[in-house]
């Protein structure tokens, strides 16, 4: 008898490059192709005009500094290479980056790679757990979704540690997807899964267990196999989490603090209490000791706090909603319709679970930002842009093979007519940006919610056709926001997507974009807004130094520089953004002479310079690659180091000068003295101005520590 196999010649064996083109045999042609297509498009995309963010936030990239630098601070997370502070966060985000730096040398291309590569990598996981169940063409859709998030396309360029958060949480669903698949296999999934977890905490501590009750609670009803055996398995993915996460917090909490950098944004040198405290609780009740604006008590009442209004419309209100909320309506009416459509299902379905996760770390996070009383900004708001865009594709996918049936077009109809009418909206809050898109937008999804209602009784064709243009209809807004995006550079601590100057634009608190290459905030205006849509003021209607509604340095000029124009020779990439806020979320512009004067005989000192504030300390520590130190950290409000160790560090010869108040760095005399923290700052400025002569320097007060002034 003879068999196929010798019956029919074996075809050739295709090589790698081949099988890389191709994808899996069983794929249509098109499928891998158009696959690596998304992947390269989001990668050009991400790296268009990337320089021109320059150190972006200096705060973060001064520590990749010291990490390249000092392996030591690169474990710690610390900013400066002599390791007296760290950031207020775990390291792990910076690891790439400082590993980059090590080997490519200081430079914005250097930083903000990697995380580029991180925003290509999200996008392909997304599009792997996605098309599993539902197919190739939900997987790109769900891709492109989220690669034209104007959120992401803003922070997948910048070197906050919310990049390497949003990857992992991707990679932490895939993991639990495939876990739900079948018995066998599961405990290793949900082990990589608690890995993925263990981590984001590294990255950004507890936000990276906001997900964590709905997949695991996903898993333990949904999952196959008996219950006491899905519930063991859910321990293994603990265990494995726990082991990722807590071996670095014990090494920090076991390492005697006197041979360890202070651990910033605590108050007790403690990363246990930055985590529940600051970092954790605080963010949701709004009790964060050490926080901008004294951070005594609770910054939340009835329906606001601090930082702007909260509430259940916090995520489409006009500082939040052209960041991230273009297909947020879509994402919520696709889950709900595809619960619909699975609800008869067996309990282990796939596609159920698969709705039931995105979905629960969508509502989960969404619940979470919209009603925390603490610090939050709109660029958090990128740990939504992966679960959405998963419900986009697959609840598409869904309703498209369903389509004959009347309720499962009428919901497609809706979902687009929706989704342009929203569209049309926040693209209304900056009418002065492309007039003519917004009523495009709204003719085509006009055009659309009707064949798409039609789809299952017309030629295929002209559904295909209603389609393109339902999806043209929700992606043209918020990719010209991208494509705003891209094409500006960001600078400093907050920052936000789409064009400048629009409502949406929401430009806190140093600035985001420079204003007409000035350095200032645009003046008046949503834009130019402090948290809480108080233009001017920060949060309790005082600004550093008391001069209610103005900002330090500039006349009211939002941390302008002296005359309009910056210093000489001060370059992008050495300075921060605005000099906002005294120097708490921009940092100064460090000239030429002040370059020169820090860097004569910078080896005879462990520290070249000392000033208050981490972001005055990294402008300076960009400017030089020599260590700066930070006194009191972030916001100036750490006890580091307390008045009489500063002491000892100036007797023992170890710090060269102190860099206080001035125009280029944003403050008034004497530094800025905190903000609520217990005034060691104060104590180290006021000490420092009475014993030691000081001379201006590119605009700013320097203090010769190794003379002491005239009596």
């Amino acid at each position: 008898m003879t068999t196929l196999s010798t019956a029919v010649p074996a075809a050739p064996h295709p090589g790698r490059a081949a099988r890389l083109w191709r994808g899996r045999a069983e794929d249509a042609p098109w499928v891998r192709p158009a696959f690596l297509g998304l992947l390269a498009a989001t990668a050009l995309l991400y790296l268009w005009n990337l320089s021109a963010s320059g150190y972006a936030n200096s705060f973060y990239s001064a520590a990749v500094q010291a990490g390249g630098e000092s392996w030591k601070a690169f474990f710690f997370g610390s900013l400066d290479a002599a390791n007296a502070i760290t950031v207020d966060k775990p390291p792990a985000a910076l690891w790439p980056m400082a590993l980059s730096v090590r080997l490519f040398g200081l430079g914005s291309w250097q930083i903000l790679v990697p995380e580029v590569l991180m925003g290509v990598g999200t996008v392909a996981v997304l599009y792997a757990a996605v098309r599993r169940r539902f197919g190739a063409g939900a997987g790109l859709v769900a891709g492109a979704v989220l690669a034209l998030t104007p959120v992401a396309a803003l922070m997948f360029r910048f070197n906050n540690p919310d990049a390497l958060l949003a990857l992992l949480m991707t990679v932490a669903v895939y993991c639990v997807l495939r876990a739900l698949e079948q018995e066998r296999g599961a405990a290793k999934w949900l082990v990589w899964a608690g890995v993925a977890f263990g981590f984001a905490f590294l990255a950004k501590t507890l936000q990276a267990f906001l997900i964590l009750p709905p997949l695991a609670l996903v898993y333990l009803v949904c999952a196959p196999g008996g219950f006491a055996r899905r519930l063991g398995r859910l321990g293994l993915g603990g265990l494995a989490m726990l082991v990722s996460a807590g071996w670095w917090v014990a090494l920090v909490e076991l390492w005697p603090a006197s041979s360890r950098p202070y651990v910033g944004g605590s108050q007790n040198n403690s990363f246990l209490e930055l985590t529940f405290g600051y970092n954790g609780l605080g963010r949701i009740n709004g009790d964060e000791t050490g926080s901008v604006g004294g951070g005594g008590g609770p910054g939340g009442g009835a329906g606001g706090g601090r930082w702007g209004e909260t509430g259940i419309v916090r995520m489409f209100n006009d500082s939040v909603g052209g960041q991230v909320s273009w297909l947020l309506p879509a994402a919520l009416i696709l889950l709900v319709a595809g619960l619909v459509v699975t609800w008869r299902a067996p309990r282990t379905d796939t596609a159920r679970s698969a709705f039931l996760v995105w979905g629960g770390a969508l509502l989960m996070t969404l619940a979470v930002f919209s009603f925390m009383a603490g610090i939050f900004h709109e660029y958090y708001t990128v740990a939504l842009a992966p679960y959405l865009a998963a419900l986009v594709g697959m609840g598409a996918a869904v309703l498209w093979e369903e389509r004959t049936r009347w309720l499962a077009s009428a919901a497609l109809a809706v979902t687009v007519a929706v989704t342009a009418w929203w569209a049309w909206t926040l693209l209304g809050r900056t009418p002065e940006w492309l007039p003519w898109l917004r009523w495009a937008v709204l003719v085509t999804g006009a055009a659309a919610a009707p064949g798409l209602l039609l789809a299952g009784r017309v030629d295929r064709r002209l559904g295909l056709a209603a389609a393109g243009l339902g999806l043209a209809a929700g992606l043209a807004g918020p990719f010209a926001y991208t494509l705003a995006t891209v094409d500006a550079g960001h600078q400093g601590s907050i920052v936000t997507a789409g064009p400048a100057g629009g409502a949406m634009g929401g430009r806190g608190p140093g600035g985001g974009r420079l204003f007409e290459g000035t350095g200032m905030m645009p003046p008046g205006g949503q834009g130019g807004q402090m948290p809480g849509g108080q233009g001017g003021q920060l949060p309790g209607g005082q600004m550093p130094g008391g001069q209610g509604g103005q900002m330090p340095g500039g006349q009211g000029q939002g941390g302008g520089f002296p005359g309009g124009t910056p210093p000489q020779g001060m370059t992008r990439g050495e300075g921060g953004g605005g000099g906002g806020m005294g120097g708490l979320l921009n940092g100064a512009r460090v000239g030429t002479e002040a370059k020169a004067a820090l860097l004569a005989d910078a080896d005879a000192y462990t520290w070249v310079a000392a000033t208050v504030g981490a972001q005055n300390a990294a402008s300076y520590q960009l400017a030089t690659e020599k260590p700066v130190m930070a006194i009191g950290g972030f916001n100036g409000s750490d006890p580091s180091p307390t008045l009489d160790r500063f002491k000892d560090y100036v007797a023992e010869g170890r710090i060269h000068y102190f860099i206080g108040g001035g125009e280029s760095a944003g403050e008034g005399e004497g530094g800025r003295g905190g903000f609520g923290g217990p005034g060691g700052d104060s104590e180290i400025s006021t000490w420092v101005s009475e014993t030691f002569e000081k001379v201006t320097v590119d605009g700013a007060t320097f203090y010769d520590l190794t003379r002491r002034a005239a009596a």
